[in-house]
C-alpha cells in the first residue's frame, strides 16, 4: 500500500495560483493512477484532475479545465497540481488519491492523503 503526503495548500487571492504537491511512499507508486480530488464543507468530494500510471492521458473535471494541471514523476514517486487562475468556488480541501482511474469515483482510490485547505478569497 503507497502512503500520501500532500503540501501546498494556503490562502490566495482570486487570480492566483498555487501548487499542490503530493509525496508518496511505497514502492508501488508508478503501478497507480493518481489523481486529486476535493471537498468543500456540506458537499461531496469530488474529482478534479487524475493521471495515468505512466503518465500517458490526464483527465479534469470540466471546472478545472484550463486552469489546472496534474503532472507526476514516479522516479521521484510525486504528484503535482497546478492550479492557476484561482477562483473562490475552488476553495476545499483537497486529497491526492492512488488507484484507478476507471469512473473517477472515490470509491475507486484505495489510498488517500489527509488532504490540504485551499482558501481562495475573492
Amino acid at each position: 500500500q503507497v502512503q500520501l503526503v500532500e503540501s501546498g495548500g494556503g490562502l490566495v487571492q482570486a487570480g492566483g495560483s498555487l501548487r499542490l504537491s503530493c509525496a508518496a511512499s511505497g514502492r508501488t507508486f508508478s503501478m497507480y493512477d493518481m489523481a486529486w480530488f476535493r471537498q468543500a464543507p456540506g458537499k461531496e468530494r469530488d474529482f478534479v484532475a487524475g493521471i495515468r500510471w505512466d503518465a500517458s492521458s490526464t483527465y479534469y473535471a470540466d471546472s478545472v479545465k484550463g486552469r489546472f494541471t496534474i503532472s507526476r514523476n514516479n522516479a521521484k514517486t510525486t504528484v503535482d497540481l497546478q492550479m492557476n487562475s484561482l477562483k473562490p468556488e475552488d476553495t476545499a480541501v483537497y486529497y491526492c488519491a492512488a488507484g484507478s482511474i476507471a469512473t473517477m469515483s472515490p470509491s475507486e482510490f484505495g489510498a488517500w492523503g489527509q488532504g490540504t485547505q485551499v482558501t481562495v478569497s475573492s
